[in-house]
């Protein structure tokens, strides 16, 4: 087992290329539709809480571990397990987490496809004019379409996997470098249009004034388990980071500063979605289409509509790019670990990948009614079961390994927060996190 030699060449690098990994759908498809599901701002207090209490912490340790061992995910567990004197098997996290971040990948790069679709016609206007009718219409047609899918699913991958095999330094970190930066400037944008429109005020009640009768225990399970999708946590794609980290890196401050990010994403986003939904007046809890049929619609009706429907859709691309390159280096890591040159790795990634895609993208026309798990076609099943029970289990197994067996000083030292620092966050993880954790895996289980 050979360490790794490359590192993100600076601790500004480091902390973009992490959001990068957890800034994706998580934020901007899925945050606004399951808070508008669950009743806007109860929810959202919620998952800001998770994301200090679980999501932190365990995100914490996750990349701890990458640091520590400076190897890809199954050989730095491996490597730590045994200087602990625990039982070699834990190596196999490693793998779990592989097979993880390689379904999410599936059906990342398919909905991503999705935003390359709209992204077009939103340049052509071929939604001005529309009537919500042949909006949704049209949305259905192109799910039914899997020539048009698979295009969009082979051109996204494409994009993805020629990045991760140009390296960290030459690919990952000069993208993250270009494309954090715009996103928040695009998002700046269109919020700013958004405090425009006559919906900015009813959008900014809905999301920050809580009312507390709306919680429950479900809307406080989707909170948690948002916690853990939104972060990227729980795959061990943070791990393959860690072991790129700078030697001199402050772990807690990039963590913190990534975690700030990725909750900023997500707030100016709703901003920017519910703005529009309610100056257009309508409900924000339309579920998953609110992206691909709401949008459209409540922008269709807007000045300049075309303009800032083009942008959106511009973000989401930007997004969930740089997301898919991120979740793609671990695989592509692990399988150098054993071997491969970088580029080969890149390409037996990509086409595997791709060639599961192909069931989510069929999951809409000729595999609709092949039902696999709980009436689920493929596509249910793959956006359903990695996100909400995968992530779950491999968070608590991070944090038992992290803050139960990984030997005190080395984890001390890979935390780098000092003792004070380290019996704070062993505690949280020990004693919060891990029960939280547990919650949110038998509620999802249940």
């Amino acid at each position: 087992m050979h360490e790794t030699l490359e590192r993100w060449g600076s601790q500004r690098a480091f902390i973009l290329a992490v959001t990068g990994a957890a800034v994706g759908l998580g934020n901007i498809w899925r945050f606004p539709y399951i808070t508008g599901e669950n009743g806007g701002a109860a929810f959202l207090l919620l998952y800001v809480a998770f994301v200090a209490l679980l999501g932190l912490p365990v995100m914490m340790a996750e990349i701890m571990i990458g640091r520590a061992g400076r190897r890809s995910p199954m050989q730095s567990l491996l490597q730590l397990a045994n200087q602990a004197g625990a039982t070699p098997h834990w190596r196999w996290l490693g793998w779990f987490g592989g097979v993880t971040v390689f379904l999410i990948l599936s059906f990342y790069s398919v909905v991503s496809g999705w935003s390359i679709e709209y992204l077009v016609e939103s340049v052509n206007g071929d939604f001005v004019g529309s009537t919500p009718a042949e909006i949704g219409a049209g949305f259905d047609a192109f799910l039914a379409d899997p020539l048009r899918m698979t295009f969009n699913h082979t051109l996204f991958l494409l994009l993805t996997m020629s990045v991760v095999a140009a390296g960290v330094a030459n690919g990952l970190e000069k993208l993250n470098n270009l494309m954090m930066p715009l996103l928040y400037l695009l998002l700046l944008v269109l919020v700013g249009y958004a405090a425009t429109t006559d919906g900015f005020g009813t959008a900014l009640a809905w999301l920050f004034r809580p009312d507390l009768s709306a919680v429950t225990p479900l809307v406080v399970m989707h909170a948690m388990g948002h916690a853990f999708f939104t972060l990227a946590v729980g795959a061990c794609a943070l791990m393959a980071y860690g072991a790129y980290m700078p030697d001199h890196q402050s772990l807690p401050r990039a963590a913190v500063a990534v975690a700030a990010l990725d909750v900023t994403v997500a707030l100016l986003a709703g901003i920017a979605i519910f703005s529009v939904v309610f100056s257009q007046g309508i409900d924000p809890g339309e579920g998953p289409g609110l992206m691909f049929v709401t949008l459209p619609i409540a922008f269709a009706e807007l000045p300049w509509g075309q303009l800032w429907l083009g942008l959106f859709f511009l973000l989401l691309l930007m997004a969930t790019w740089t997301s898919s390159i991120n979740l793609a280096e671990p695989m592509v890591a692990g399988l150098q670990g054993v071997g491969l040159k970088r580029g080969q790795a890149a390409a037996l990634v990509g086409v595997a990948v791709w060639l599961v895609g192909l069931l989510s993208v069929f999951s809409f026309s000729s595999l609709a009614e092949v039902h696999w798990i709980a009436g689920m076609n493929f596509f249910e099943l793959v956006t359903t079961v990695p996100t909400e029970l995968f992530l779950p289990v491999g968070g608590l197994l991070i944090a038992i390994f992290a803050a139960w067996v990984m030997p005190r000083d080395i984890a001390l030292r890979a935390l780098d927060a000092g003792p004070a620092g380290y019996r704070v966050w062993r505690t949280v993880v020990r004693y919060v996190s891990i029960p939280l954790t547990l919650v949110v895996l038998f509620s999802t289980l249940i």
